[in-house]
């Protein structure tokens, strides 16, 4: 079958690849749609490798996928020929232990597409198991179904965080996980998320949200700010989106006596930290590494209306352009923020 594959670093084609189809018990078959382009997937392009993860055969690349299912195996009940889905990408071993704990996000033997030496999805078909694809509504779009897995990452931010109704948040950073957390941090009782980045594009359409003030740190200072906001006092959550290791005194500075810091953009090198600014203020500091128990509610949110992934989707490519899709995406554009690839009618 035809996939867009990673044959090397700085090396993408979209050729016939034999991939292993076997349909389990447990498993359906799965058309796919739409799926769209991730930091990583851009990472392993240009790069060849995340840290102890490196492209040492073709690849192909892709985690973010909707489509219809087709087949299901003998004992799947929840799901039948024509659902349309959406699929989590990360499978867990289910005897581990931090799969018995509800830890299964942080399983060492997660079998995680796109990650060498697993195979992604942006091709034809795969083969999944029903307990990670989810059933979409027939008025949400393939687009946003594909959009569910970044909103997940906000999803797991907003639940390690705590959020109480009324809260203040921030969230550093208006990338593509920036926002999705921002949306997240609203759906989950924030009554105002301030959004802090240097790009004035993707600070528009973060300002374009009922809920989201931007902040142009170019022009206004983020402490500056949040205690406008908040009186002094400092946000109760404070969201690092950025992975940015000059972002981590503000967020230090910027949060609140006993509030919650939530760490979710991932530094290229390690930052160093003010253990005793963070101590003196007693904050409660949280990691988020992929997400965990949320997938169905993040459907749920977006099906209710509650949360709009639409104008987050900057451009869509079709399948035999994938490889200029990508290189859109090397390109970093200030206005973009989720380029999609699809392939065909489901």
């Amino acid at each position: 079958m035809k996939a867009l594959v990673l044959e090397k670093q700085h090396e993408l084609n979209v050729r016939d690849i034999d991939l292993p189809l076997e349909l389990g018990p447990d498993d359906v078959r799965i058309r796919i749609h739409t799926v769209g382009i991730c930091g990583s997937d851009v990472h392993y392009y240009t790069h060849g490798r995340i840290g102890p993860f490196v492209v040492d055969q073709p690849m192909v690349l892709g985690h973010e996928a909707a489509g219809t299912v087709v087949q299901v195996g003998r004992n799947v009940t929840h799901l039948s020929e024509g659902d349309r889905v959406c699929m989590e990408p990360g499978i867990p071993d289910p005897r581990s232990k931090a799969s018995r704990l509800g830890l299964y996000n942080v399983d060492p033997a997660v079998v995680f597409w796109a990650t060498p030496p697993v195979h992604g999805c942006l091709t034809s078909e795969v083969i999944h198991p029903a307990a990670f694809s989810y059933k979409l509504p027939d008025h949400v779009s393939f687009g946003e179904g594909a959009l569910v897995e970044p909103f997940a990452i906000g999803m797991q931010a907003a639940v390690k965080a705590r959020i109480k109704p009324g809260d203040v948040a921030v969230v550093i950073g208006a990338g593509t996980i920036g926002i999705m957390t921002a949306l997240a941090a609203l759906a989950g009782g924030a009554s105002q998320v301030l959004v802090s980045d240097l790009m004035e594009e993707k600070l528009a359409i973060a300002q374009g949200y009922a809920g989201i003030t931007a902040v142009d740190i170019r022009n206004t200072p983020l402490t500056d700010k949040v205690a406008e906001v908040t009186g002094g006092w400092g946000a109760d959550v404070v969201f690092e989106a950025s992975g940015s290791a000059r972002a981590y005194a503000d967020a230090l500075a910027s949060v609140c006596p006993g509030g919650a810091l939530v760490l979710v953009g991932m530094p290229v090198d390690p930052v160093p930290f003010d253990i005793v600014a963070a101590q003196a203020k007693e904050i409660r500091i949280e990691t988020v590494f992929r997400y965990a128990n949320v997938y169905e509610r993040a459907v749920n949110l977006i099906a209710s209306g509650k949360v709009d992934l639409k104008p987050l989707i900057s451009a869509t490519f079709p399948f035999e352009k994938g490889v200029e899709a990508f290189e859109r995406a090397v390109r970093a554009l200030p206005g973009d923020v989720k380029l999609q690839i699809t392939l065909g009618d489901s």
